[in-house]
């Protein structure tokens, strides 16, 4: 990609990213602090970028990797172990988020291919077909995916709103 088009199809998603690392990390200043690293990496991988359709989508997933990559790197030097189903993430900004942001958090911690199979369905509004392509599933296994995956962000949601509700911690859980 020649920087031009660098800046003209990832440069306006700037504001869209600082809003979505904003509303991650609560904090201005760290959300700017991020995007700035975000546009840097983005910058480095700019030619490689053609092979991605979907830049925006990149440019987020980018943003997510590097602020859970922060978020374990400061769990470990405060001495807390890192798992990977871990739900104390959830901790206490649960009871601050509204639904969406509670079903993004939740969509985070799916695995991989059900993740990215949701986001392409769901988020992103690509058809079936389109996901095949993409991911290389067969019809039943996209299907048995987005299934799994919907089940498992319904049933989260739902548990983790019925301890909100309750005032109960996710952590204990």
């Amino acid at each position: 990609m020649r920087p031009e088009e660098f800046n003209s199809i990832i440069i306006p998603l700037r504001d869209e990213l600082k809003k979505a690392a904003r509303r991650m990390t609560g904090d201005d200043q760290e959300a700017e602090d991020t995007v700035q690293e975000v546009m840097l990496k983005l910058w480095t991988m700019r030619e490689m970028l053609d092979r991605y359709d979907n830049k925006r989508s990149l440019a987020h997933t980018v943003l997510r990797n590097h602020l859970t990559d922060r978020w374990r790197h400061n769990r470990l030097e405060s001495g807390g172990e890192v798992a990977e189903s871990d739900l104390s993430c959830y901790d206490a900004r649960v009871e601050n988020r509204s639904d969406a942001d509670l079903i993004r958090l939740i969509t985070d911690h799916l695995p991989p291919l059900q993740r990215r199979i949701f986001r392409l369905k769901e988020i992103d509004g690509y058809d079936s077909a389109e996901i095949m392509q993409i991911t290389g599933c067969t019809a039943e296994s996209l299907r048995q995916n987005l299934s799994r995956a919907r089940r498992k962000i319904r049933a989260d949601f739902i548990r983790l709103t019925a301890m909100k509700i309750k005032g109960d911690s996710p952590a204990r859980y």
